[in-house]
């Protein structure tokens, strides 16, 4: 009797262990790749770092992206997102010019549309977003040496702020591999700790 309420103890805890690592698996996996393979996004570089250039950029993202959000959120197909951009350029570059012309700074912009935009690697919530050239709505007030903002239009997230993630690189990113092995290590040094703890006070 005694030893089948050991085996029932330990198949109780066993199985609760394998559904929380089972849970936590998947709660890990569902931090997937929120930016989709096909996604037209906005990237917005400031002349500098000065803080009246940096201004003049959120004012630009701020126009731009209000008005590109509205004509995009009811659309269902990139290419319909695509054509429609593409034929409303015109208009997109007018709303930089009034943004810039009533910031009262003299200010140099362009504004292009390109399938070959240069993106930085970012890492966003536990996925990293490698840095190549995405199809994007580039738009570069003067020499476009400042900081940057960008997000994606289509669809449309630009609720989500991807230029406030983590730059990184090859070493950091070995780092954070490196740390992830060792905490999973001590978890199942804890588990292990756990098991023998219950296992002693039962034979005791």
């Amino acid at each position: 009797m005694k030893n089948a309420i050991i085996i029932l103890i330990l198949s109780t805890i066993c199985f609760t262990t394998l559904t929380f690592k089972a849970t936590e698996e998947k709660a890990d996996g569902a931090q997937y790749q929120v930016i989709p393979d096909e996604a037209i996004r906005l990237r917005i570089l400031a002349d500098n770092n000065d803080q009246e250039a940096q201004q003049l950029k959120r004012e630009v993202r701020d126009e731009v992206n209000a008005e590109i959000t509205e004509w995009v959120e009811s659309l269902t197909s990139i290419e319909a997102a695509r054509s429609l951009i593409q034929e409303r350029m015109d208009e997109i570059d007018q709303i930089v010019a009034e943004t810039v012309k009533n910031s009262g700074v003299e200010q140099s912009y362009s504004v292009d549309y390109d399938s070959q935009v240069e993106f930085p690697t970012k890492l966003y919530g536990s996925y990293v977003y490698p840095a190549g050239e995405y199809e994007a709505i580039l738009i570069t007030l003067g020499e476009g040496e400042g900081d940057n903002w960008w997000c994606v239009l289509f669809p449309p997230l630009c609720f989500l702020d991807f230029s406030n993630g983590t730059s990184v690189d090859e070493e950091e990113q070995e780092k954070s591999e490196e740390t992830d092995e060792v905490d999973e290590t001590e978890e199942e040094q804890e588990v292990e700790f756990f098991l023998v703890k219950i296992w002693n006070n039962i034979m005791s």
